[in-house]
């Protein structure tokens, strides 16, 4: 059964929402508004330390690139209560950017930006929770893709992810909250939504460099929030129709092959040995996974 729910501190991750059916696109909307933006910290001198940090890493890495992206605030559950209704979730989400996500989540003094709160909305009011995004991809042959990130990226450097990155405001024409195409709340909102499925096979495609058209069945499963720096990401289960080793000869060719050092394919039963060498968002994805697997045995 479907439940938003918080998970106790001692693990790496919170679910902050758990979907074990797996939402298809039907079954997802979101409400795009400037009310969940983050809000600024009264503290002047933590805020300013945003762009102090940005600053530090932009001299250290000069092709560090401020994009816009979506931010995490809530969501809606409604768990559909007569026999015909479909559980549905509704996503609220705000603007930020990678700049404030450098400077707040993965700032040194992240936990001075939280509030002391039970709501995780109001816990994280003044962090950037910039929506990242994850995919539990399934191959023809039963096993679970897996990369091992490069030691030049900028997060868990060498550490297991799943294939994933971010739902991207660009892609529907989202500059920001006043640009002229978004008059039209409702034709927007439907974009973004549309965007949340649509970002996770392109990332697919360009870290594994397999056709879209190998994958299929794409299903929302949750979210987890990483306990360290408070990084939100939405995770998405779908099945591959190629087998491992097909998918072994595409990856050498991805277009982001770069980010990654290695890709590997792995049953459940070694997937399970390999998450305490994940960051806390993605083991809190392998849990997603986890319940949507118990969830089909049960039925």
């Amino acid at each position: 059964m479907e439940k938003a729910e918080i998970e106790t501190i001692t693990k790496p991750y919170r679910l902050l929402l758990s979907c074990p059916s797996g939402l298809s696109p039907s079954q997802i909307s979101v409400v795009f508004d400037g009310v969940y933006d983050r809000i600024p910290h009264p503290d002047i001198n933590l805020e300013n330390s945003i762009s102090e940090i940005w600053d530090q890493r932009v001299q250290k890495n000069p092709s560090l690139y401020n994009g816009t992206k979506f931010r995490y605030g809530q969501h809606v559950w409604n768990g559909g209560g007569g026999s015909n209704q479909e559980p549905h979730v509704c996503l609220h989400l705000g603007l930020t950017d990678y700049r404030t996500f450098v400077g707040t989540n993965l700032n040194p003094l992240w936990e001075r930006f939280l509030v002391r709160s039970e709501d995780d909305a109001i816990r994280c009011q003044h962090t950037s929770s910039s929506l990242g995004n994850g995919a539990i991809v399934e191959t023809s042959d039963k096993k679970v893709l897996v990369l091992q990130r490069s030691n030049n990226v900028g997060e868990f450097p060498g550490h297991f992810v799943f294939p994933g990155g971010h739902p991207e405001p660009h892609e529907v024409g989202i500059i920001s909250h006043h640009h002229e195409d978004m008059t039209d709340s409702k034709a927007i909102n439907n974009k973004v939504s549309q965007e949340m499925f649509e970002s996770i096979v392109r990332e697919v495609v360009e870290e594994i460099g397999v056709p879209s058209g190998s994958l299929h069945e794409q299903v929302f499963i949750g979210i987890s929030r990483r306990e360290l720096n408070v990084r939100p990401t939405a995770f998405f289960f779908m099945k591959c129709s190629l087998s491992s080793r097909e998918i072994q000869k595409l990856y050498s060719s991805a277009q982001d092959s770069f980010e990654s050092t290695q890709l590997l394919t792995v049953p459940m039963i070694e997937l399970e040995n390999m998450v305490s060498k994940m960051p806390g968002c993605h083991e809190g994805g392998f849990a997603l996974y986890k319940m949507m697997v118990e969830a089909v045995k049960n039925v």
